[in-house]
């Protein structure tokens, strides 16, 4: 893209204009070369906006539920920008399902923006550039960003990286119960939702859930103590100052056809983003995540450029005495470093 036309661009994204927030994740999707300068001169203008990750299995209502949160955030004065990340087509590589049809109600919003991303093989719930169009739609100006991720179970476990906030979304009478306490997925929630309480079971989920997080969840460990075959609070004023300074996911229920609970939802999202800065667990997380994303991008831009280092006939020459059994995997990696 011409200079002047990528300066066009991006002064009309940090105008929030919603034509260039669009052209500016296909370029940020699709790879395409004037991505990282684009995404370079935008970055000083993020990081005000609070980003919502929200992951759960199949058919807990996920997108229904982004839908009616991202509506109570409208009906409260907020910008709200959605990146649903979708499974792959095998055959287009696009996303297949277009969470954007189950959001109908936003379509005409000018306060709302709805993006469907494909994971093209991306483990652990979201695409690659995932990251980058949250960054797009934070310069863009949007007060909430809320990314839903492709609803994969327990390799959900990404989007702890890119969101402030994390929403574990379970059903009744789908077994989720058993399958959150799994390392993983438990442990990455900063608020259980049980969705469509109005069903039978929902008060079962949330009481399972509660106890597992008792047992399972790192903060709720300092907090209790065995005792009996029992947990029990530990009543000195250690602990009491320890829980005063820890944040426990609470268990709410909500029915998203309904509209029940989601106002209840919104409102203990905001008290979890005062407690991240008012005890300063904010500013470390942001850090660590930092450091994550610099040492993963720096893996990518190393194997790219070792990759294109390798010549093709030392490659082709190393797998087949690995084939024959004349190289194990390990030393040939040792030999492709030492010739390159």
């Amino acid at each position: 893209m011409p200079k002047q036309n990528l300066d066009t661009l991006i002064e009309s994204l940090l105008e929030g204009r919603r034509r260039s927030v669009a052209r500016m994740l296909t370029i940020v999707e699709n790879e395409r070369p004037s991505k990282q300068e684009a995404l370079a001169r935008i970055f000083p203008h993020t990081g005000n906006a609070w980003v919502i990750g929200i992951t759960g299995a199949p058919g807990t209502g996920k997108s229904s539920l982004v839908n009616v949160l991202a509506k109570t955030y409208r009906n409260r004065g907020k910008t709200v920008a959605i990146i649903a990340v979708d499974p792959t087509s095998p055959f287009s590589g696009g996303a297949i399902l277009g969470d954007r049809i189950r959001m109908t109600e936003l379509h005409g919003d000018e306060g709302a923006f709805i993006r469907s991303m494909a994971t093209r093989g991306s483990l652990g719930g979201l695409a690659r550039a995932t990251h980058d169009a949250v960054r797009v739609v934070d310069a863009a100006g949007f007060d909430i960003v809320i990314v839903e991720t492709v609803g994969a179970g327990q390799s959900e476990v990404d989007i702890v990286r890119t969101a402030n906030t994390t929403l574990v979304i379970e059903a009744p009478g789908l077994g989720d119960d058993v399958q959150a306490i799994k390392a993983g997925i438990l442990e990455i929630a900063d608020i259980l939702v049980v969705n469509k309480a109005d069903r039978v079971g929902a008060d079962q989920t949330v009481r399972g859930l509660r106890a597992m997080l008792e047992l399972g969840h790192p903060s709720a460990r300092d907090q209790f103590v065995a005792h009996h075959g029992r947990l029990l609070k530990v009543e000195t004023p250690e602990v009491e100052a320890n829980i005063a300074e820890t944040w426990i996911p609470p268990v709410l229920k909500t029915s998203a056809t309904k509209y029940e609970g989601v106002d209840e939802l919104a409102d203990k999202i905001d008290a979890h983003k005062d407690y991240l800065i008012a005890s300063g667990d904010m500013n470390r997380l942001q850090a660590r995540y930092i450091e994550i994303e610099v040492f993963e991008r720096l893996q990518a831009d190393m194997l790219s450029r070792l990759r294109d280092s390798v010549s093709q006939s030392l490659l082709a020459e190393v797998i087949t005495k690995i084939q024959k059994r004349e190289l194990d995997p390990q030393s040939a990696v040792e030999q492709l470093l030492a010739n390159e």
